[in-house]
């Protein structure tokens, strides 16, 4: 190990004294390099295999050795850090719209930034800011909701005037501006140098390093990892970490049990340019263009340009076995647009000369986020990868989160929007990707608006009933690659203008969305809930009881037809899933999930359940077509279809039971419907979907029955305070946090998993808790709309943010749910938070830099506000639980 640091030291060194070497030795290292002799054979085994030593990798082993581990060795198929991470711009960036995004970034940066006088190695950290540019008022927008983020984070960030950005940055063109944001603590680095530092790093740590070796395939037996086959022999292992970059999709399914890892290259173009004549100041700052899709900095007293262009050229569709990747064909033409918009941006540039148009691929995700986590068919293959080109921002933060994961379990945050687990098989076709990265390019620099749609990969999934709605005019979403209802745009209505309605302000959807509201609460209306996610649990004996009592929370030994609302949590207490389970017999269960929940749900199931023979697991999802009938006449329409009493003396809520519709046999009717409203859920044989279906909508119309979609949906359960998995709740989250002590069982003397810290809760108190939010000086009609994320704010300091919010048409305001903290004015250490506190504070919601004022509640409206009253009518202190 000491020979094999020396070694890589030395050639560390001398990369770092010599900043070209890149371009010197870039075009013969993949012919000579290969011949050279392995000056140090691989260990026969190790705890960790990493494969792949560009920032990725080398972050892993980093952070793995700082928390301890020393038996670790990384592979790299050819030199380090000579893949992607040698052509990365080097722009670290923490102005993300995604919290753990902005959160990874904020790491890296203050990682960087010490980590030369750490290791000796020269990094090329410059700390000099940047500057996001708006074109639009839109765009404005967008950047205040960042900016508010990063403020209550701490770090340094503020709305700027067109004349600012001059000051700032003498030689951009302002005429076109309308405003920027300013990120002082950005900075610039060499990508490949931060590479090889954390390499050194690591290495003095006890990492071995191996350049010049490929992984062939992974060895998976029995669900867990075993080994590494490469071109220099076999490595056993308990844990194998893919950090390929481009190369993990080909790598993940290279061996017998495939890993999908959904990602796609593209190609990403940049241009270098000679020093200006009076060259450029180090420490000016990047400048972020998303309207004109590019970004600048400073690069050798020139500059280095690129962008996200609107029609990108996918890569490697079909795999590629090469090494270290070779400078792409430069291609003016296709360039020619982004060089018109940094000419425009930048005039005095006319006459600057080039000296390279880059080529360089970038591996992108089909939703634009990072790609981290534990596969959910190989315990012990984790992933890294699909950066979509921001891998020197995420690149410290997410190695940190990661090396967490493996050591201990999970991470120190939440990382579901970055979990390898939100993606299933589907998402792993190569015609999908291919197309999805077409689209996922340019959206790197579009206007995203709240709920906007994916375009591409769509129809994936659907339910049978898709036809016959899309003919009534639904609107359409798209959630793990499920097809679901937004809304129904009525006869007449003018379909063009709803489809391009893009809008922080009041949607055009609104009134539509209001009628499908006013007829849940007045007659009947009819979702398709098709995509939740459905599993069997069933046992020739006691096992599926005595395994589900262990890993819910709630209790399920309940009398056959009862329906239980459950939390399946981990050991920390915190939602893995929050789900409904039916018990059809005793010795079988029904489990309802949210549609995400498919892969993730079935991987801790498989992993926490015993291996036992006689205790069987089925993903029934595709196997019944679900159908939400919300309102006070479902009960007579389900009546007078069935024949059979439904009133709640016969059919009392929370209960399941297997009725004839119309024809059909074997429907699954629980009267539940995730709404808090009155109704029942229909879980329909697939085969049957479209008679059931025709049948409720032809007895439905004499009690004045429609469609209705998820967005009507959303608002019920928002007014109703009723909290969602991956929105609200998540692994973070325990149900004594979010007030839902009444559905766990610690008082049945039944041990179940994350016991204890609930019991410790209850005792000693929670240090965040759930809260409902009435805006109350806010015009629905002029302000600007709480989506999720915003800032909340008690007498003035910040306590938290909000997870999910819509427009209550029953109380005519806005209704945001979040979590309030409590934090020491003093020190910043976190209290415990008590009813008291919730209650007597003034609150004010920060809504892309404005602040509302809003009243805070912890329990939902009582049934006494269920009809429409004028908002001057509203008493907002009558409140009680459901």
């Amino acid at each position: 190990a000491a020979g094999m640091f020396l070694r890589l030291l030395s050639d560390i060194q001398w990369r770092a004294a010599h900043p070209r070497w890149r371009r010197v030795t870039g075009s013969q290292r993949s012919t000579s390099t290969t011949a050279e002799p392995h000056p140090f054979s691989l260990p026969a085994q190790a705890q960790v295999v990493i494969c792949g030593g560009g920032i990725m990798g080398t972050s892993v082993a980093y952070h793995l050795s700082k928390m301890g581990w020393k038996d670790i060795v990384l592979l790299e198929q050819g030199r380090l850090a000579a893949g992607t991470t040698r052509f990365c711009a080097g722009i670290v960036s923490t102005a993300r719209p995604v919290s753990i995004e902005l959160k990874m970034a904020h790491y890296s940066n203050k990682l960087y930034q010490q980590l030369e006088q750490e290791t000796g190695v020269q990094t090329g950290y410059m700390k000099t800011g940047s500057i996001s540019l708006a074109q639009t008022q839109d765009r404005l927008i967008s950047l205040k909701r960042i900016a508010s983020s990063l403020n209550v984070m701490g770090i340094p960030c503020e709305i700027i005037s067109p004349k600012k950005v001059l000051q700032l940055h003498p030689l951009i063109n302002i005429h076109d501006l309308v405003g920027a944001m300013y990120v002082p603590e950005d900075a610039l680095v060499s990508s490949a140098n931060v590479s090889l530092a954390l390499a050194t790093a690591a290495s003095r740590n006890g990492v071995q390093i191996h350049e010049r070796t490929s992984v062939s395939h992974v060895t998976i037996q029995k669900g867990r990892v075993t080994g590494v086959e490469t071109d220099r022999g076999r490595i056993q292992c308990e844990y194998f970490v893919n950090c390929a970059g481009q190369w993990a999709y080909e790598l993940g399914h290279s061996g017998e049990e495939p890993v999908h890892i959904p990602l796609h290259a593209c190609e990403h173009f940049y241009l270098l340019t000679h020093p200006l004549q009076e060259p450029l100041s180090s420490n000016l700052p990047t400048i972020v263009d998303p309207d004109g899709r590019i970004y600048i900095r400073n690069w050798q007293g020139g500059i280095l340009s690129g962008g996200f262009e609107k029609n990108p050229k996918p890569l490697f569709t079909e795999g590629r076995n090469q090494l270290e990747i070779q400078n792409l064909q430069e291609d003016w033409d296709h360039f020619g647009p982004l060089l018109s918009a940094l000419l425009r941006r930048m005039p005095g540039l006319e006459a600057l000369q080039i000296m390279q148009l880059v080529n360089c691929p970038e591996s992108f995700t089909p939703d634009m986020r990072c790609i981290m986590g534990e596969s959910p068919t190989a315990r012990g293959y984790f992933v890294l990868a699909g950066m979509n080109s921001a891998g020197i921002s995420y690149g410290g933060g997410a190695g940190k989160f990661l090396a967490e994961w493996i050591v201990n379990g999970y991470p120190s945050e939440n990382v579901w929007p970055l979990d390898l687990k939100r993606f299933g098989t589907l998402q792993s076709s190569r015609t999908f990707l291919r197309h999805r990265v077409m689209e996922v390019m340019p959206l790197m620099y579009d206007l995203k608006v709240p709920r906007w749609d994916f375009q591409t990969g769509r129809q994936l999934r659907t339910s049978p009933l898709y036809d016959r709605l899309d003919a009534q005019g639904a609107r359409w979403m798209e959630k793990h690659g499920f097809e679901r209802v937004k809304y129904f745009v009525p006869p007449g209505s003018d379909l063009l203008d709803l489809d391009h309605s893009k809008t922080f302000y009041k949607p055009d959807w609104f009134d539509i969305v209001g009628s499908e509201v006013k007829c849940c609460k007045e007659a009947v209306c009819v979702i398709d809930m098709s995509s939740f996610t459905k599993f069997e649990i069933s046992s020739t004996g006691d096992q599926a009881l005595e395994s589900l009592q262990y890993l819910f929370s709630n209790d399920l030994d309940v009398p056959v037809g009862h329906v239980v609302h459950t939390g399946m949590l981990n050991e920390k207490g915190g939602y893995e899933n929050d789900c409904s389970i039916a018990r059809l017999s005793k010795r079988s269960f029904f489990m309802i999930s949210p549609t995400d929940q498919q892969v993730h749900c079935w991987a801790w199931l498989k992993n926490h359940l015993p291996d036992d023979s006689n205790l069987v697991l089925e993903d029934v999802t595709w196997k019944y077509t679900a159908l939400n009938l919300i309102g006070p006449r479902a009960v007579d329409v389900l009546s007078e279809l069935s024949y059979a009493p439904m009133t709640a003396e016969h059919f009392p809520s929370l209960f399941c039971k297997e009725m004839s519709v119309g024809y059909a046999n074997g429907i699954r009717v629980m009267s539940i419907t995730h709404t808090g409203e009155p109704g029942f859920v229909l879980y329909i044989p697939i085969e049957y979907a479209l008679h059931v279906y025709n049948e409720v909508m032809n007895m439905g119309q004499k009690y004045g029955i429609r469609n209705a979609g998820y967005y009507a949906l959303r608002s019920l359960r928002i007014e109703k305070f009723f909290a969602f998995w991956g929105q609200d709740l998540d692994a973070f989250t325990t149900p004594m946090e979010c007030g839902r002590e009444f559905q766990v069982k610690l008082d049945k003397g039944v041990e179940f998993l994350g016991q204890e810290v609930l019991l410790e809760q209850k005792q000693n108190g929670v240090y965040k808790r759930f809260t409902m939010f009435i805006l109350e000086d806010h015009d629905t009609d002029m302000d600007l709309w709480p989506w999720w994320g915003e800032p909340i704010f008690r007498n003035g300091r910040y306590v938290g943010k909000t997870t999910s919010s819509a427009y209550s048409y029953t109380l005519e305001r806005h209704v945001c749910l979040g979590f309030v903290h409590h934090f020491d004015e003093k020190t910043g250490e976190e209290l415990v938070v008590t009813t008291d506190f919730i209650n007597q504070g003034e609150y004010e919601i920060d809504i892309a830099g404005q602040r509302f004022q809003a009243k805070a509640k912890l329990y939902p409206f009582s049934s006494l506000f269920t009809q429409r009253r004028r908002k001057d009518e509203v008493e907002l202190s009558g409140y009680q639980r459901e």
